[in-house]
């Protein structure tokens, strides 16, 4: 008994779906565990920085010059570990983002690839007579390739969106970070 070719093609899409399905978890289980690994040892500094800082702190005798420490230094490190922090966090997103869309193109390029077989065999095998089939058929195939660089034009607009958001977050977090830097020289 002889296998249909499309059961066989078939399988070869659920295979690379699942390949492709298991690259992206993997994408995603990394970037969550470059994100903890970089809160664990944000807390960590950080609470290494408190102690230093609440021992120098507790040396000082004169409720003025402890106020000054505290907003001279105290904030301003506090305000570089946040911003250091935040920009590791952006590395991580930013990283995760790319591979995934590269993933994702990648998996539209097979798709349109199996496509163009798909029909390519298919009218290459058609039936005499069959040409006003083979003629809708085609059509149907062209629209569905513009279908496959719609969705190609989409989801690469989609991540450069994140990425910009990411972007804006982290420049209104650094305009932020210079505001108060400002008022306190006044």
């Amino acid at each position: 008994m002889m296998k249909n070719p499309f059961d066989l093609n078939s399988m070869a899409a659920q295979q690379k779906t699942l390949k492709a399905s298991k690259a992206m978890g993997q994408v995603a289980v990394e970037s969550a565990q470059a994100i903890a690994q970089i809160n664990q040892q944000a807390a960590q500094e950080l609470a290494t920085l408190f102690q230093k800082k609440v021992a120098e702190l507790l040396k000082t005798q004169d409720p003025k010059s402890a106020f000054d420490y505290v907003h001279a230094e105290v904030l301003q490190d506090a305000a570089k570990e946040v911003h250091e922090y935040q920009a590791k966090l952006m590395n991580v997103l930013s990283s995760g983002n790319k591979e995934l869309s590269q993933i994702a193109q990648a998996m539209i390029e097979e798709s349109k690839l199996d496509l163009i077989h798909f029909v390519n065999e298919a009218t290459n095998n058609a039936p005499p007579g069959s040409e006003a089939y083979v003629s809708v058929f085609k059509t149907s195939f062209n629209t569905a390739l513009q279908n496959f660089e719609l969705i190609r034009a989409a989801m690469a607009d989609s991540f450069n969106s994140f990425e910009k958001s990411v972007e804006n977050v982290s420049n209104l977090n650094n305009a932020q970070k210079k505001q108060p830097t400002k008022g306190r020289s006044k």
